[in-house]
């Protein structure tokens, strides 16, 4: 089964938006079969499968989170990011105020699905394979 390590060398790879795909099809080869990523501080779990799951620990301070959920900034926002216009951090900070408290991906599903504080999901993407 994979390791934190693993799982965090995979994703150094990533600098953008634009290189999220081909990470994600690296961790779904590791055996990840789901993964939820808060944006409060970064932690991560990653889901295989039997039960497993490995946990990435906090990345960075904690952020607040929006109340509201701003769907539409988001959106515009993420798009910018998928095509590789910010950075990561800068992403997550958007995801903060934009409302956003956690993504979760599904490697069955190839799905990312972004949630609000609520718990209430605000978007469900296809992950280009």
């Amino acid at each position: 089964m994979f390791t934190t390590d693993e799982v965090k060398a995979a994703h150094s790879k990533v600098k953008s938006g634009a290189d999220f795909p081909a990470y994600i099809q690296e961790i779904k080869k590791m055996g990840v079969t789901l993964y939820e990523c808060y944006v409060t501080d970064g932690h991560t779990d990653y889901h295989g499968a039997n039960n497993y799951i490995a946990k990435v620990q906090a990345k960075y301070q904690p952020i607040e989170i929006s109340e509201k959920p701003s769907i539409h900034e988001f959106q515009s926002e993420l798009k910018a990011h998928q095509q590789g216009k910010t950075d990561f951090l800068t992403f997550i900070q958007m995801c903060a105020d934009t409302g956003i408290e956690k993504w979760e991906i599904s490697m069955d599903k190839m799905t990312c699905t972004y949630f609000d504080k609520a718990g209430n999901e605000v978007l469900t993407e296809q992950i280009p394979g």
